[in-house]
């Protein structure tokens, strides 16, 4: 028997509707017990959202997910996670462009636990897969594929302008933070997991890719940003903004960050396999081949899309957590990216409002 995501709750329901959902996807965190599938039948319902200032929406996707996020955020005990006064003061000494937002943020949430987990700083591990790759110039295309376990996902895209003066675009994840996004200067950035076991002192880059589209214009500013922020865990991100310039930066706890020109990356060190057998697990460098080839070629983005919707680089072990949630495509000098999945795709730019779609995931494609 499969264990199927319920749909969200209209963004206009009711508090109890929401707040009952958010006990449903609480238990979406548990672990299946053996024999049922995360696949089969699985449906992810994604809500788009455009709210300029945190508000009622934001509170909505809080009160839907905060349970299922405070029992990953407390799964080591309380004591396992700094003070809210050390979580502030990493914010402050790091991202203090970020600090009004939060305390917004704090506000509406009205939990301290909450407060300490939407900083950032020192959250318990978690790891990623993914594939990405650049087609540079003034008109730059940044692509992706998301690879991760359908039930720790929250399906949302959140169009924001929290500084007042730059809009955002991008995939959300804890709850304010980005996988990838876009600003109205004409930055896009993406994750993929850098593939270095390690877990340091730093804040989760969700929270960093926010910080990175929220504060700065273009590749050069973002990847001066890059190596003064402390990461805590190791990640390839991939920059590209319409100047022409772009950049595969990776981050990892304690290293200085390391800037590359490479147009593609997935799961290992740039072009360095430091983990054999976890690159061979994922396929980490049959993946990056695949788009480095394409890219020699001059692949240019309605390819790409193709190949990253196709194997080897869209993944489909939904049970490992290891399965291509989504492909999207930014392009930034357009102001519109677009999320991609087999026979469906959805365009969204700055100032579109909400909506809803449904795409049901199952092996040997999405329908």
């Amino acid at each position: 028997m499969s264990v199927a995501a319920p749909p969200l709750p209209s963004l206009t329901a009711g508090w109890q509707e929401w707040v009952a959902y958010g006990q449903l996807w609480a238990a979406r965190a548990a672990v299946l017990p053996a024999g049922q599938s995360h696949q089969a039948g699985r449906t992810l319902t994604w809500h788009a959202y455009r709210e300029a200032t945190p508000g009622p929406r934001w509170r909505a996707l809080f009160e839907a997910t905060w349970p299922a996020y405070r029992a990953w955020y407390l799964s080591e005990g309380d004591a396992a996670r700094p003070s809210l006064a050390e979580c502030a003061e990493a914010l402050q000494r790091y991202l203090p462009e970020l600090v009004p937002t939060w305390r917004a943020l704090s506000e509406l949430a009205d939990d301290e636990v909450a407060a300490r987990m939407l900083t950032g700083w020192r959250l318990p591990a978690f790891a990623v897969n993914c594939s990405q790759v650049i087609v540079p110039g003034p008109r730059p295309t940044l692509l992706r594929n998301y690879d991760y376990d359908p039930d720790l996902f929250e399906a949302v895209i959140a169009s924001t302008n929290y500084s007042g003066d730059r809009a955002v675009l991008g995939t959300s994840d804890l709850l304010w933070g980005l996988l990838d996004g876009m600003n109205d200067a004409g930055l896009a950035v993406s994750l993929t997991y850098g593939g270095r076991g390690v877990v340091g002192e730093g804040f989760g880059i969700p929270i960093v890719i926010r910080y990175l589209l929220q504060t700065c214009a273009d590749v050069a500013e973002a990847t001066a940003a890059l190596a003064r922020i402390p990461v805590s865990q190791s990640y390839n991100l991939a920059l590209a903004d319409t100047s022409g310039a772009h950049a595969t930066v990776f981050v990892a706890p304690g290293v200085p960050a390391e800037v590359s020109r490479l147009e593609a990356s997935t799961n290992h060190f740039l072009d360095t396999v430091e983990r054999p057998e976890h690159a061979r697990r994922f396929r980490s460098v049959e993946r990056q081949q695949r788009l480095l080839d394409l890219r020699a070629e001059d692949a240019e983005a309605p390819d790409l899309v193709a190949a990253l919707l196709a194997a080897p680089l869209r993944a489909e072990d939904w049970d490992s957590g290891f399965g291509t949630l989504y492909t999207v495509c930014y392009s930034p000098a357009e102001g519109r990216a677009t999320w991609h999945w087999p026979g469906q795709e959805w365009s969204r730019g700055f100032e579109d409002g909400e909506e809803q779609r449904s795409v049901r995931l199952t092996s040997g494609g999405d329908s």
